[in-house]
């Protein structure tokens, strides 16, 4: 009953279109004042206690990072590398998109930086070289997505402060499912331009890829100095999002030139525009853990499906109806936030590798990124093409098809995501 009451206070509150965040915190204190006893001194302790979390550190150093990326000049290095390797496939524009998105997401851990980043320059170009405008916004807007699968990922470090679950163990698994789905949409978009026959793109010269390699490295170092980082144990995945930060504005200042200190002010404030509010999010988040926690409900519901005898295949076909449609109306931060902490003891007690669990949850947030009505990398990707939502959603459906293939196959096959961070002793 009470889970009802949380849910429909909710519901009611996100329907006036009041922001996640402060729905969030508001159903906590209705609930708190209304319909329990709990003495306000110990939410206080669990708020603070909530948010004093190490790992939190790392979500505004890589938002730094991601920004300082965008508005550097690495990207448009990063598109001309990837072209440069595999633009005389089919489709070569669209292939380089694809890699170049990778690329970029091994860095920033944002898809709609990426979104932004890589889409701003290449969907022009795809244009002028005679690509359908449709085809472009497809390639970018389900690319993009691999901001949060790939590491280091935002979302990543949200499931592990809402789970206790090891970041780095979770960076490390999001490679082989991140590095599966980038070919999976590459494959995509190789079929769709060799049906239509879609231009391809000269040859380039080992001297032209490697002057384009050597452009772009300072970037592409970027993931070593963080995946390394974190596996050598030099760092752990916060301190290795700081040395992130640092080295992006060593890179986009003093090494490219494509910032001046006087933009640094700029990126710093949009940083932290964007840190306070993902911050907001988690300090709400927290307390809404609290009262689900409190009122036994995650204990409930898996006391309830062991019961009725559902075992972890039917478990997890659940929780991928529940997470898709709550892509619908939430964007990715709110979705593991909540979820979270409501679906991870279910899947603990029915035997389900916290680790699989996540890159689950993150591969279910990607999904959602690309479907309306408030797929965020929609809604980027429409400043960028100037295409409406009901034309994007039409033009992303054959990588959004593909994308829901491979959610069955990474929910299934829990090896893809932890045979990397086990190999390497991190679970």
């Amino acid at each position: 009953m009470n889970a009802l009451i949380i849910f429909t206070l909710l519901l009611c509150l996100m329907l006036t279109g009041m922001p996640i965040s402060i729905s969030l915190g508001l159903t906590v204190l209705s609930f708190l004042f209304m319909f329990t006893q709990v003495p306000l001194e110990s939410v206080a302790l669990k708020l603070f206690t909530g948010i004093e979390k190490f790992e939190i550190m790392a979500i505004p150093f890589f938002i730094l990072a991601g920004n300082f990326l965008t508005h550097g000049g690495v990207a448009r290095r990063m598109i001309k590398f990837a072209t440069s390797m595999v633009g005389h496939w089919y489709g070569g524009l669209g292939l380089a998109g694809v890699l170049a998105c990778a690329l970029f997401a091994a860095v920033s851990g944002s898809s709609p930086a990426t979104v932004v980043a890589i889409g701003s320059i290449l969907m022009p170009a795809m244009v002028r070289a005679g690509f359908p405008n449709k085809f472009g916004a497809g390639v970018i807007t389900t690319s993009g997505a691999l901001g949060i699968l790939i590491p280091p990922s935002i979302v990543m470090v949200m499931y592990s402060v809402a789970t206790n679950t090891s970041v780095g163990a979770l960076f490390m698994a999001g490679v082989i499912p991140g590095i599966a789905l980038a070919m999976v949409l590459g494959g995509v978009t190789w079929y769709r331009a060799r049906k239509f026959n879609y231009p391809r793109m000269q040859k380039a010269s080992f001297s032209e890829r490697l002057t384009a390699f050597r452009e772009s490295v300072w970037g592409l170092l970027l993931i070593v100095v963080v995946m390394g980082g974190i596996y050598s144990g030099m760092f752990t995945p916060t301190e290795a999002a700081a040395m992130s930060a640092v080295y992006a504005f060593f890179v986009a200042v003093f090494v490219y030139k494509d910032l001046t200190m006087k933009d640094v002010p700029r990126v710093l404030l949009n940083s932290a525009n964007m840190s306070a509010m993902l911050l907001y999010i988690i300090t709400n988040a927290v307390l809404f853990s609290f009262i689900m926690t409190n009122e036994n409900i995650p204990q409930a519901l898996a006391d309830w499906m062991l019961g009725h005898g559902l075992g972890m295949i039917a478990f997890l076909l659940a929780v991928n109806i529940i997470l898709l449609l709550a892509g619908n109306f939430m964007e990715p931060s709110s979705i593991v936030l909540i979820f979270a902490p409501i679906l991870f003891p279910v899947a603990v007690k029915l035997g389900i590798d916290p680790v699989h669990f996540g890159i689950l949850m993150v591969v279910n947030m990607e999904v959602g990124m690309c479907h309306p009505p408030v797929g965020l990398n929609l809604y980027v990707a429409s400043g960028i093409t100037k295409m409406g939502i009901t034309e994007l959603t039409v033009a992303v459906w054959p990588w959004l098809l593909s994308m829901l293939v491979f959610l069955v196959v990474v929910t299934y096959v829990p090896i893809m995501s932890i045979w990397l961070p086990r190999n390497l002793g991190m679970m």
